[in-house]
Order: structure tokens, then sequence, then C-alpha cells
């Protein structure tokens, strides 16, 4: 990010306090090892279905209480957090990558490669996202590296209709027409010209994204198809609260919080960047 851009994001309090709550978070669950008061992954049954509280019979607190086999809550919503947030971001980084070279060689090609391309792009949309992965994680049996397989699989498609929409009205421009007279390849003008432009749109898409393959991933964990027990997930942490949504509402209400405060986080973060990385506001940037 250019130090114009930097001083454009700045400003934006809203998208600096969304990129300070994802920090938060992520670095609490990237230190969870070091920070956390309890083992995630074991538990006391004399301290089972304890309410958030300060003490404990093991002299230490349970601050978010603990699960139906003595867990503490928020040791495992932090590990969890591990999992879920690098998941969304592995399977955003990828689909990213891949959606915004289709999406550029699609509209730039144009022809039988773009009818080719929006063809899949089509037929992938024709499926519910859920239902997909479902079936998917159904067919390659749950884990990890099959969860961020299931969830990519269909991810891409977002980033690719969206940039090629944008490489569209950008392929005829002057800049454009005059690179290729003076003889530019076509590498050249994809990621030397068209990328740049292309890059706020993506940012955003990358940004909501993430939130919402957490939300699957908690989803098809719920369901029993994700990351599956002891390691812990914040889909996984809800699905442990689901018998005990009356008796012990703190299981399952606390790592909804967590994923509501991501997901705010992530989207206001995008839309800051949106606005500080928007070429076409670069001329009022300059202004000020």
């Amino acid at each position: 990010m250019g130090s114009r851009a930097w001083r454009a994001f700045r400003r934006n309090r809203l998208a600096l306090g969304g990129g300070i709550l994802v920090l938060v978070l992520s670095l609490s669950s990237l230190l969870a090892p070091w920070i956390t008061p309890h083992d995630p992954l074991r538990g006391r049954l004399p301290d089972r279905l304890r309410s958030p509280s300060i003490v404990s019979a093991s002299g230490k607190p349970y601050l978010l209480g603990t699960d139906n086999l003595g867990r503490d809550i928020l040791s495992r919503i932090l590990h969890g957090g591990r999992v879920s947030i690098s998941l969304g971001l592995l399977v955003v980084g990828v689909s990213i990558v891949v959606g915004v070279v289709l999406g550029l060689v699609s509209a730039y090609a144009g022809g039988w490669v773009d009818t080719t391309v929006q063809r899949l792009v089509d037929v992938l949309l024709a499926f519910p996202y859920l239902v997909l992965a479902i079936a998917l994680m159904g067919l390659f049996g749950p884990g990890f590296l099959n969860l961020v397989v299931a969830l990519a699989f269909k991810e891409w498609v977002t980033a690719c209709r969206i940039v090629r929409s944008e490489a569209l009205a950008l392929k005829n421009a002057a800049f454009v027409e005059a690179s290729r007279a003076a003889g530019a390849g076509l590498f050249r003008i994809l990621f030397r010209h068209l990328l740049p432009n292309v890059i706020p749109g993506a940012v955003v898409v990358a940004t909501l994204r993430v939130g919402w393959v957490i939300l699957m991933e908690a989803s098809l964990s719920f369901l029993g198809l994700g990351i599956q027990p002891p390691q812990p997930s914040w889909g996984v942490i809800i699905a442990d609260g689901r018998d005990y949504l009356f008796r012990a509402w703190w299981i399952s209400t606390f790592p909804g919080i967590a994923i509501l405060l991501f997901v705010l986080g992530v989207n206001l973060l995008g839309e800051g960047l949106r606005d500080a990385l928007d070429p076409r506001l670069a001329s009022e940037r300059l202004s000020e």
C-alpha cells in the first residue's frame, strides 16, 4: 500500500477499527499455546458445564465457562481460531489467485476461452455452495486439507466474475491500446496494466469471502463433516454445545460471538481497503 493509500486508509476509522479487531483475534489465536490458561483438549469432569467464572477446582479461572467434558471454552476458542482463521485465509488465498488469473485471461482473450471459462462458472454457480461442499466432503472424507479443497472448488468463481467484468471495461482503454501498439505481450498487458486496476475489487472480495468461508467451515463442522474432534475450531465448539443450549448457553454462544466479531472486522477492513486502493479515487487523494 502506497503512502497516499495508507493515509486514506488511516482516515477511515471504521476500517481501522475493523483491522484492529481482526489483528487482535488473529494474534490471540496465533499466540494461543502461550496465553491460554488451560489445555484445550484436556477435560476435568469435576468442572463439567461450569458457568463463566474466575474460580475453578484446578485453581485456574474459567472466564468463559467449560463444556460437557470440563474443557475450558476460552482456551478452545483461541486454539480453534488458529484452525478457522488459517482455513479461511488459505481457501480465499488460493481461490483469489485462481479467480483473478482466469478472470483476466477470460476477459482479454474472449472467444472460446471466455465462453469455456464462463460456462464452467455457470455450472458451479448452479449448485448451492453448502450442498456442493457437503457432497465433496462426503466424497473426500473429513479433514483439514479435504475441507480446503471442497471449499476452494467453488470459491474462485466469485473473484473470477468480478475481475472479468472489470477487465472487460478496461481491455479497450487507451492505455491498454497504447501498450498493445507498442508491442507489449500478453503477460505484460494482463499483469502490468490490467491487474493493478482490478486489485481493489479482488481485495474486497477476498476480505468478504474470508468471513463466508469461516461460516461455511462452521456449518460443515456443525454437521460433522468439517474439522473433526477433538481438534477445536469455532464450528466444532458450536456443535459441541448444541445439546446444551439451555443448560450451558456459553458453549455455543462465545464461539458464535468470535465468528461474528471476526466477520465484522474483515468486512470493515475490506471496505476501507477498497476505498484506499481504488485507482479512481487517486485524483481525489492527490488533491487533498
